[in-house]
């Protein structure tokens, strides 16, 4: 029996120290709902997660760039809508114009008309979302993915000739009723045309974007499995530790009330 060296204390107190760090430990995954509360926790593990986060961050970005795409695209097709409609109506005059029923005089009438509803087309025209021009003609690149790769989006211009001839065009007379006629036939072909490219825009930007919305799922599945705690089997661990932290106190307290017995001896 030995006083100055009481070997079950320090064994008792080193092991004591371990149950108390895996109990802190242990505490800390459970409050932070992370199995990764410091990097040695799982040194791969935590590389990988670190990726994961900034590529999920960065799909989540692209995500809204494609929303955003897609709200462009789908205002460029309301503006279209509305300029569809002013030229049936213009389409309509020009023929109306021909009547050889009417003067000049009602023609005039059927002129301002028409000639108003080209000034609607026109200005339409010069329209931008969140001052990026609608109908410039300009291709633009809408980024897609995490890695930026890009999507062509097909511009539309309403600027183009195929409209500025039914623009320009009057009704005035018989002779210009008709030429204005055959000018919007020919720019109501290309609006069909413009709204069927902007409805593959569209198209294309919803595919895309659930196709981004899957990814961002699989991708935080991923990496919850890498760093997420597993509650249950963490708060069994919990309860283990929290046990050997109290029994190992306990034995701490006897193995260093043990060499009280040499007192008894030298007494």
């Amino acid at each position: 029996m030995v006083i100055n060296t009481n070997v079950q204390a320090l064994s008792s107190s080193r092991l004591l120290s371990e149950s108390s760090s895996m109990l802190s430990k242990s505490l800390s995954r459970l409050s932070s709902g992370s199995k990764l509360t410091s990097p040695e926790d799982d040194v791969g593990g935590a590389a990988v997660s670190t990726r994961l986060d900034a590529q999920i961050n960065r799909n989540g970005a692209a995500k809204n760039n494609v929303g955003n795409a897609t709200s462009f695209a789908q205002t460029q097709d309301g503006f279209l809508q509305k300029v569809g409609k002013a030229f049936d109506r213009m389409s309509e005059l020009s023929v109306m114009a021909q009547d050889i029923t009417k003067n000049d005089a009602d023609r005039a009438l059927y002129n301002k008309e028409f000639t108003n509803l080209a000034a609607f087309v026109t200005n339409s025209a010069t329209k931008d979302f969140n001052g990026v021009s609608l109908f410039s003609g300009v291709d633009r690149a809408v980024t897609i993915d995490s890695e930026a790769a890009t999507f062509s989006m097909t511009g539309v211009d309403l600027g183009s000739a195929s409209y500025t001839g039914a623009t320009g065009a009057t009704v005035s007379t018989t002779t210009a009723a008709a030429s204005a006629l055959t000018a919007v036939k020919t720019a109501i072909t290309q609006l069909a045309t413009d709204r069927a490219t902007v409805g593959a825009n569209v198209s294309r930007l919803n595919s895309t974007h659930d196709q981004l919305g899957v990814l961002g799922d699989n991708l935080a599945a991923a990496n919850s499995r890498i760093k997420d705690v597993d509650v249950a089997a963490e708060s069994t661990k919990f309860a283990k530790y929290n046990i050997l932290v109290q029994a190992g106190t306990a034995m701490l307290a006897q193995a260093n009330s043990s060499p009280q017995s040499a007192l008894r001896l030298i007494g």
